[in-house]
């Protein structure tokens, strides 16, 4: 890890890589901040007569995964013909707008307004698709797996938010959260106004694309195996980390007195869920250019077999097997840990095989990847709403990653025989 940073020195632009990592942890925190505020507006529309159910919450939870998902494909189309800098600020001032309506409607707003909200926050999802291009267009081939997993660990803002949200909002309301959001927001555009650069001509060439581009690309079976695997690795990154508290809470609240805590104050409650739940996110959040720089150096198809193997087991444990609180923590930080590193090999290798289209395959890829954290999430919710429990939702998750891994045995051959050889990286 250490080498691949020292690669970086005197290669590409050091200002535009940070704001890239920047930009995207803000808009991660941002775009995932209904989760651990799950239980706190769930409350407050109690308080107005509205009772949210099982299924409703999840379609909240997730909605703003979806939305980023479908917004990544026309972020990335900005990306080729705005450049990355102006769609990132017209994507951010959308954002902003998002959170200041929460704030200002605070506990009068209803399920109905905090769902076009949830739609406003997709905007910081759809970041994905400007800050690793953003970044990737600065660095040679060989250096991708470690430049897009460090773009790409902004997503350690959803750690942000489990460690401070339920603290803010219990102090000074949930709508306050939104508040600071939109603060943090503000100045993050500022900042990314002045520091961050779209790369040059010398350095990078885009190709303007049309619609029929999208087609061509979706016509091409590479495309689709790539948003399998980013489906499995980054919707379970974000599909768990979204759900985590309330899963966490209807789960293991009764456990949580063995640690001191007590569970006949609500409050409290929340926000040990939430430093629980930053701990596990966090792995997978930090780790993220750790699966990159493995990739670089023994490649992602290696890589994805050993990360997609381990979240397989240890999905397939929290199924079938009842962990006492400890050990099921355990278990998340390790799942967290290789969704995170198997994130950063799936774009050491898209880059290699899409170099050319690489803003609009981020794109359609990060679109693949918010749909299946979204349906994920609404997989977790069915799972509890129809059985009173989540074995259902695990081992449904543990059986498509399985099929991810089947994928890439499949595929490995003629990738390395055919795009790999000419690539400039290990594959």
């Amino acid at each position: 890890m250490a080498s691949g940073f020292k690669a970086l020195k005197g290669q590409g632009h050091a200002p535009t890589l940070f704001m890239a990592f920047l930009y995207f942890d803000m808009s991660f925190m941002v775009w995932t901040m209904l989760g651990p505020l799950s239980t706190e507006i769930s409350e407050a529309l109690a308080a107005g007569g509205y009772m949210i159910s099982a299924g409703e919450k999840a379609t909240l939870l997730a909605l703003p995964i979806l939305s980023g998902a479908i917004l990544r494909i026309l972020l990335g189309f900005g990306v080729d013909k705005l450049g990355a800098k102006m769609t990132a600020l017209i994507s951010q001032a959308v954002v902003i707008l998002a959170l200041l309506m929460a704030y200002f409607l605070g506990d009068s707003i209803t399920y109905n307004q905090l769902l076009i909200v949830a739609l406003g926050l997709g905007f910081a999802g759809a970041s994905f698709a400007v800050a690793l291009p953003q970044a990737g267009q600065w660095y040679p081939p060989k250096l991708q797996g470690i430049v897009l997993g460090i773009a790409g660990a902004g997503n350690i803002g959803v750690v942000i938010d489990f460690l401070f949200a339920p603290k803010i909002a219990e102090k000074w309301g949930w709508e306050s959260v939104f508040l600071v959001g939109a603060v943090m927001a503000i100045v993050t555009f500022i900042a990314y106004a002045f520091l961050a650069k779209d790369a040059p001509a010398s350095v990078y060439t885009p190709r303007v694309k049309k619609l029929k581009d999208y087609g061509k690309l979706l016509k091409d079976k590479d495309t689709w195996w790539f948003n399998l695997f980013y489906a499995v690795s980054f919707g379970g990154f974000v599909g768990f980390a979204g759900y985590m508290k309330v899963y966490l809470m209807n789960t293991y609240q009764v456990d949580m007195a063995a640690f001191g805590v007590d569970i006949l104050d609500e409050s409290n409650v929340k926000v040990v869920a939430g430093y629980f739940g930053a701990l596990c996110i966090f792995a997978g959040a930090v780790l993220r250019p750790v699966g990159g720089s493995i990739a670089d150096k023994i490649g992602g198809i290696k890589s994805l077999y050993f990360f997609y193997g381990l979240v397989a087991l240890l999905v397939a444990v929290s199924a079938f097997v009842k962990l006492p609180f400890f050990l099921a923590i355990i278990v998340l930080f390790f799942i967290m840990a290789n969704l995170g590193m198997a994130n950063g090999a799936v774009f050491q290798l898209v880059p290699q095989r899409f170099g050319k289209d690489i803003g609009i395959m981020t794109g359609i890829v990060g679109a693949a990847g918010g749909i299946g954290g979204f349906l994920l999430i609404k997989t977790l919710g069915w799972s509890k709403g129809a059985f009173d429990g989540y074995t259902a939702g695990f081992i449904i998750f543990a059986l498509i990653v399985l099929v991810a891994i089947a994928g890439i045995s499949f595929v490995k051959t003629r990738w390395r025989t055919t795009w790999g050889v000419q690539s400039g990286g290990i594959i």
